[in-house]
């Protein structure tokens, strides 16, 4: 019909023009016939201009859709010659009423010898024009009247992609998960252990890149557990040097004409020749780990019977006595670092900033170490021989008060206890108990390569690994989700931030909202249990102002010692630290697992999830498709496989076009 309606018009110019050039009738006919050649032509060059202009587009709109696909099929492990066709024909099929003889692809592969590469197709249309060719005809040129027109396009194919699971290990993932049969933590397994498949198997098919696909793995519950062997780690706080280190505890204590404690800048050290061949060294949380004793055996030494005489006559002989024996105690360590560490003090609570103790010793990250909190003491009575155990029943009450303090407070921060041995017969501490209160997780598994038989099995165990045991602590956790994956140390196996071609990842997974426990019984005025945050009745440093509200909004009452404003001063450090970690290209995904909108609390927790989450760069939102979508997942747990795939999707996405 075109074609019909294209030969018309231009057998009726030919003939208009006829008829103006035969025309004998005065100027009028001469000047017509001036004009007729200049117009007709403008109008048949607009019409070919038109034309053309749309085939050009045409052929654009093909190219791209042809790079995409393209890209995205060579991680199929298809052969070269496979890939070209493949592209030959998507891009044909794209080109709509354009015949494919007058459009011609060329298509270069990446090569293999070095990363991901880019693929590059280029595009020549050969345009036919209608009236030119008459037109040119007209004016006496007999040059081509064929117009070629070049068309780029490159899609970089992704080096790598680095992934931080970042997964919530708090008491509540042992419930069911909705509309299962199974428990959380095992529907979580089940789910990050496919994904962690699903990327791996894609890895394996583009080998000329070095660790295509890295996969860290942050459990969280109250704290963060890095791993014990990091103890003497450069970023840690081995000296003490940090504010938040000595909040806890009152060095002072230790004051003994040859047994004491002194003060050098923010450091404390051994005093006095008592110590022996200690004297000097520093006194901290990792010295207390290592100076806390328990008896480990009581033996008696062979022939040591002797008699001591209790009571005597007036002549001095004894009246009365028993048989006693001499004794040799072993000693042996009564607990170590299990590998948790506190929350570093604002603003580096909520940023990658590098841990150095010349810079700024707040940067460096504090072990955990939960004071003894007042527990059960000996109160003596009106008969002396018959003192009555008095108990304060605090959360976490693990060692010998020191009779020397009368109050909850004092008898919480006198460290003279510490350097009194337990008894042989002490009590077994379970896991996150005394001196690692709240540290129940399983360490940190830093980014490992899934590409790699060794590698796959390694993070999946990991993953198996997991015990949900805990309060909830999503801000923390996502911190360290960061750290795995950056550049910078504690976690430095990450590519530099400036590396093209590489995406960081963050995905972010609770069943619950943020939560920071108020004692039932509070001897220590403490104002909370212990976690990473620390006591949120204590400050540090120069301010009286505690860790969790540092940096908050004026919403947050600082004297507010609630469950409900520790919450919200939870859920604003969350948003600092996503927005800061938006801001350096990292990637957030977040999910939540059976919480509802229709519970107030629960909500609250999905819109500080959903506020935490990046924008989608391939899915448009579908309440509003002028918007991306958000990288926001509110699952249960009858679906929360199928959520976990489209973000498989989502990251397959990300690896393979740039």
């Amino acid at each position: 019909m075109k074609a019909w309606v294209v030969n018309s018009f231009a057998a009726g110019a030919a003939s208009m023009i006829g008829r103006f050039l035969r025309d004998r009738r005065g100027n009028f006919a001469l000047m017509t016939a001036v004009m007729m050649v200049p117009l007709i032509g403008a109008v048949a060059l607009a019409i070919d201009y038109t034309e053309v202009t749309r085939q050009k587009q045409a052929t654009l709109n093909a190219l791209d859709a042809a790079g995409i696909a393209t890209a995205r099929y060579m991680v199929s492990g298809a052969k070269d010659a496979e890939i070209i066709a493949y592209a030959q024909d998507f891009f044909e099929a794209n080109l709509g009423a354009i015949d494919p003889a007058d459009a011609v692809l060329d298509v270069t592969l990446p090569t293999s010898a070095v990363g991901g590469g880019t693929l590059k197709l280029s595009a020549t249309l050969t345009y036919k024009p209608y009236f030119l060719p008459a037109f040119k005809k007209l004016m006496g040129d007999a040059g081509p009247t064929d117009l070629t027109v070049s068309a780029r396009s490159e899609i970089r194919l992704k080096n790598s992609l680095e992934v931080a699971l970042v997964l919530d290990n708090s008491g509540s993932m042992d419930e069911e998960g909705s509309g299962s049969g199974e428990k959380r933590i095992d529907l979580l397994k089940a789910a990050a252990k496919q994904l962690v498949d699903t990327l791996a198997l894609q890895a394996n098919l583009i080998k000329q890149v070095e660790k295509p696909v890295q996969f860290a793995l942050v459990p969280f519950a109250a704290s963060v557990n890095v791993g014990p062997e990091y103890a003497g780690a450069s970023w840690m706080d081995v000296d003490g040097v940090s504010p938040v280190h000595h909040e806890n505890f009152d060095w002072s204590t230790l004051n003994a004409p040859d047994r004491y404690a002194e003060q050098t800048g923010n450091s404390w050290y051994k005093g006095g020749t008592g110590w022996g061949e200690e004297e000097g060294q520093v006194l901290s949380r990792f010295s207390l780990y290592r100076d806390m004793k328990v008896v480990t055996s009581h033996e008696r030494v062979d022939g040591s019977r002797h008699y001591v005489c209790t009571k005597h006559r007036d002549n001095g002989t004894c009246r009365d006595g028993y048989y006693a024996y001499d004794y040799v105690d072993t000693y042996g360590p009564f607990a170590s670092w299990q590998g948790c560490v506190e929350v570093r003090p604002h603003p580096y609570n909520v940023n990658d900033a590098t841990a150095s103790a010349t810079d700024d010793p707040a940067t460096l990250f504090v072990p955990m170490f939960a004071p003894d909190e007042p527990g059960n003491h000996w109160k003596t009575t009106q008969n002396p021989d018959e003192p009555k155990p008095v108990g304060y029943d605090a959360a976490n009450s693990w060692w010998n008060d020191a009779p020397s303090s009368t109050t909850g407070t004092t008898r919480q921060r006198n460290m003279a206890k510490y350097f009194m041995a337990r008894a042989e017969d002490a009590p077994v501490l379970s896991k996150g108990r005394g001196p690692n209160y709240s540290c129940t997780t399983k360490a940190i598994t830093p980014l490992t390569d899934v590409s790699t038989e060794e590698g796959l099995t390694a993070v999946k165990a990991a993953i198996d690994e997991m015990v949900a045991n805990g309060n909830t602590n999503v801000p923390e956790g996502t911190a360290w989700g960061w750290r795995t994956i950056s550049h910078a140390e504690p976690f430095s196996a990450g590519r530099p931030e400036t590396e093209k071609g590489n995406d960081k990842v963050i995905i972010v997974l609770t069943d619950g909202e943020n939560t920071y426990s108020v004692p039932n019984k509070d001897p220590g005025r403490n104002k909370s249990t212990y976690a990473a945050y620390g006591y949120t009745g204590q400050s540090y440093g120069d301010t009286a102002e505690t860790r969790l509200f540092k940096g908050t909004s004026a919403a947050i009452g600082r004297a507010n010692y609630t469950a409900g404003n520790y919450t919200s001063a939870m859920n604003e450090q969350m948003a600092m630290l996503c927005d800061n970690a938006k801001a350096a290209k990292v990637l957030v995904m977040t999910v939540s697992l059976d919480l509802s909108t229709d519970d107030y609390d629960e909500n609250q927790a999905i819109e500080a999830l959903k506020r935490c989450s990046s924008d989608s760069r391939f899915r448009k939102d579908a309440d509003d498709p002028s918007k991306p979508a958000k990288l926001f997942w509110n699952a249960t747990g009858s679906n929360l496989a199928e959520k976990f795939k489209e973000i498989a999707d989502e990251l397959s996405n990300l690896r393979i076009v740039g």
